[in-house]
């Protein structure tokens, strides 16, 4: 059995959710995505965001982040605008190809 709980773990991660707001996790499923995810992150070479990660496994890693609020599940509306701003901050810092990426994805909405 996994500990945290899935309830536990929904609980944790939709804690900082507004009342009166969708809640960022609504299924296991959600969970179990963004927990691999995550996982598969550690996995690539991220480093864990808890201490005494060393000899546990990726997925319980990337559970036990989700539920201390290391990790952050965003919402598609979430994510689009976080991709967006790092665009807008690479094209401030001077990169070419971030503002050809971002040009292009204008050209692709119109």
């Amino acid at each position: 059995m996994l500990h945290p709980s899935y309830t536990d773990l929904i609980n944790a991660v939709n804690s900082e959710v507004e009342p009166g707001e969708q809640p960022v996790v609504q299924s296991r499923y959600s969970i179990v995505l963004a927990t691999s995810k995550r996982a598969r992150q550690i996995i690539g070479g991220d480093e864990p965001l808890i201490a005494k990660a060393a000899g546990k496994k990726p997925l319980s890693i990337a559970v036990q982040e989700l539920y201390e609020g290391k990790v952050k599940i965003l919402g598609d509306n979430d994510a689009e605008e976080e991709e967006e701003a790092k665009a807008i901050e690479a094209a401030a810092d001077g990169d070419p190809e971030a503002f050809e990426t971002e040009a292009e994805q204008v050209e692709e909405e119109e």
